[in-house]
């Protein structure tokens, strides 16, 4: 039987006392992936060294083994904070204006596939199965097939593709797409983003593309092209919320709303996920019902991300200006409608939020899928479950059409949403909570992982 070989940007090493540090989510499914498959996950360890050792620290406990390379200051800053997060996550989610083009980023993007290639290639054996994860690595297949690999080897894109207009911006965008048609199988999240590359793929490179099995041959070289929806640990997310750490997190949070109605957002404090949108939405929602500062309270968990790229310092501070603002509008002596939270919380206090929060507001601008919603849904009362807003604009939506949909872009529309949310019968909410719980634990992170590996084995 073949190993199956993960190589991602970062990779979740288990915990020294042989209990594995990944608990859920991607990671989870990616361990109990690698110890099916007797498999090895290899990354960056998230650590920089003036002189990086040749050799990956390679450790194994409770049956997984994880290798790790540390980098170079100069990689770090041209390969992850240079092209990966200036270059390639703007111009993916839709943000031309944001997108940096440097030719020094981009070959230090290209050193640091190239280095990753020549570091895996003493740790891939000749049936092995290679799975390579995200925008971080989409050359690595090529420089893999350079080196003589014939593996079965597959790519999964976690953010979204876009549309070729937006796709061409990028200078040497063929040559890019060129190395990605080196794997075997390549995965998005939803149809939308599969949709977007396959009409890439024919229309800019005048490759032979068939849509009804997702082909794509080029060059005398046939690749396949597959949506893969990613969900969550929806079992052991729901044993999470048996703890008594998410119970105490739901009772405070309860306490503490003071009988409002609590509303929660969850994101990384990035600007796709349309913060500064949201809580324009919010104000419109108090400016359009005066009662609605009693009525209601807005928590926002918002930990940062990426703090050393200047464009994240800049939704910081819009972020903290325009809640401020509210505040200081809408506040009473003893009210004050929105708690903005600019730090992490573990699994279990999350769940315990989402549950005692009787709407969710998720609206990103553009998201490869967004698990916040469903890790909302799968937190809710089944005798009294909360209303999902979501953003059209998120992978998520073509899953989960029974929330209420909007677009992150209207502050009306937010707005109406909330009102519609506060308003809604028990029946309707069960009706829809329902639907969107069914598709939550149905399509969960395991069926994902399952289908993906399947299909590459297959193909």
């Amino acid at each position: 039987m073949s190993r199956l070989v993960v190589i991602s940007n970062r990779v979740a090493v288990p915990k020294a006392r042989g209990a594995s540090g990944a608990q859920g989510g991607l990671a989870g499914a990616l361990n109990a992936a690698l110890k099916t498959n007797d498999g090895i996950w290899f990354g960056w360890s998230g650590e920089e060294a003036e002189d990086p050792s040749a050799e990956p620290d390679v450790q194994t406990h409770d049956g997984v083994t994880t290798a790790t390379i540390d980098l170079a200051p100069q990689d770090i800053e041209e390969y992850y904070n240079g092209y990966a997060n200036s270059t390639l996550w703007p111009l993916f989610h839709y943000r031309i204006d944001l997108a940096e083009y440097s030719r020094e980023t981009g070959k230090g993007y290209e050193r640091v596939n190239e280095l990753f290639a020549e570091r895996a290639a003493g740790l891939i054996e000749p049936d092995d199965t290679v799975w390579v994860h995200d925008y971080h690595f989409i050359p690595l297949g090529e420089r893999l097939r350079a080196r003589g690999f014939e593996n079965r080897i597959g790519f999964f894109l976690h953010i979204p593709w876009p549309p070729t207009r937006l796709f061409t911006s990028l200078p040497y965008h063929e040559r890019l797409v060129r190395t990605v048609l080196h794997y075997d199988l390549i995965g998005f999240q939803c149809n939308e983003w599969l949709e977007s590359f396959l009409h890439y793929c024919r229309k800019e490179l005048g490759a032979e593309v068939d849509d009804t099995i997702g082909k794509v041959t080029f060059e005398g070289r046939t690749t396949y092209a597959r949506s893969y929806p990613i969900g969550i640990d929806y079992d052991h997310f729901q044993s999470v919320g048996d703890s008594g750490e998410a119970r105490q997190a739901q009772q405070r949070m309860m306490s503490s709303t003071r009988h409002r109605t609590a509303i929660i957002g969850v994101d990384r404090l990035d600007y796709s996920k349309g913060l500064p949108e949201r809580i324009d939405g919010l104000a419109r929602f108090f400016e359009r019902f005066p009662e609605g500062n009693r009525e209601v309270i807005y928590v926002q968990i918002a930990p940062p991300s990426r703090e050393d790229v200047e464009s994240y310092q800049q939704i910081r501070e819009t972020l903290e200006a325009k809640t401020g603002r509210i505040n200081g509008e809408y506040s009473e002596i003893d009210v004050v409608p929105i708690r903005y939270v600019n730090k992490g919380h573990s699994m279990a206090e999350l769940y315990g939020c989402y549950r005692a929060s009787k709407i969710g507001l998720v609206t990103p601008l553009r998201d490869g899928m967004n698990l916040v919603a469903k890790e909302y849904v799968a937190a809710q009362d089944p005798d009294d479950p909360g209303v999902l807003i979501l953003s059209r604009f998120a992978g998520a939506a073509q899953q989960l059409s029974d929330a209420l949909l909007i677009n992150p872009y209207s502050n009306d529309e937010i707005a109406h949403a909330i009102r519609q949310a506060l308003d809604m019968p028990l029946e309707e909410r069960k009706a829809r909570w329902e639907k969107l719980n069914a598709c939550v634990r149905d399509e969960n992170i395991g069926a994902w992982t399952d289908n993906f590996v399947r299909d590459l084995g297959a193909v």
